[in-house]
Parts: C-alpha cells; structure tokens; sequence
C-alpha cells in the first residue's frame, strides 16, 4: 500500500488562522485528551511563543507539533505536543511529522541540540530518530514520560 505524503505549514501563533487553530485545538483534545483519558491543562498559554507544524493529507490537519527556542520550555531547543490522528499511525506519519520539525527546529533557531519530554512506550520510536533519554523518568499529566536529547 502506498501513502500518500502529507503537506507540511510551519507557522507562527500570529500567522494561524482561526480555523487552522480551532484545528489544532481539535486534533490535541481528540488524541491527548480522549483517547489517551488525560484531563490535562492542553491550554498552557506556551503556543504564542512556539512554531507550529501542521501535517495535512487531503486538506486535512492529521499530525501537528510545536517547536520552541532555547531557554524557553528546555534549555535546549525543543519539540513537543506531537500528534498524528489515529487514524493516520498506520501510515507512519510520525516519522514524517518528527523529521520535519526536526528541520524546522535546526532551521529556525539555528541549533543542532533538541530535547523532548517523551511518553515512555515511545522510547523505541524517539531513538530510531536520533534522540537518546536523559535522566530518570517521571510523570506528566498522570503519564509516564522520559526526557530525551538529539545532537547532530
């Protein structure tokens, strides 16, 4: 089976549109919220200092992270909120979505050194793209999670 590419937008909180945000929002609650049972704060007020990647097939927003600079959510430059639709995993999307905010993180703020704060079960699937873990683990949100760094 052949998949189709999706269709990446890296922007600026102040460069989406209403319903590119209502998307986002949507795509967050339906992934973190409801299918993972996290009634967490997704709301943090840190979107209008990230960048935000959008993953579209067909129109459709289905995978969507946040970059941020250094200094501002780590020390080090940093990704988070990665989420592809359920629908969509069995495409492989994920590692689509980290391969290009990983670019555009290198990109915008000319660094070569990410951290993550990773749900534990996807340790494997952070490494495959470079990222080694850092410290002990620890809850967040109720979730076991482990941070996790990427040099290149």
């Amino acid at each position: 089976m052949q998949t189709k590419p999706l269709f990446f937008e890296v922007k600026s909180y102040t460069d989406l549109s209403r319903d590119e945000l209502y998307a986002i929002l949507q795509l967050r609650a339906e992934v973190f919220v409801v299918e993972q049972d996290c009634v967490y704060q997704d709301i943090d007020g840190k979107d209008d200092i990230a960048l935000h990647i959008l993953g579209y097939k067909d129109k459709e927003l289905v995978a969507y992270t946040r970059i941020f600079p250094p200094k501002t959510y780590f020390e080090y430059a940093s990704i988070g909120r990665v989420v592809v639709r359920a629908s969509e995993r069995k495409f492989k999307y994920g590692y689509d979505l980290m391969k290009k905010s990983i670019e555009a993180t290198e990109k915008a703020y000319a660094t070569t050194t990410i951290k993550i704060s990773a749900q534990t079960y996807l340790k494997s699937f952070y490494n495959n793209l470079g990222f080694k873990e850092v410290g002990e683990g620890y809850l967040e949100d109720g979730i076991p999670h482990i941070g996790m760094i990427r040099t290149s």
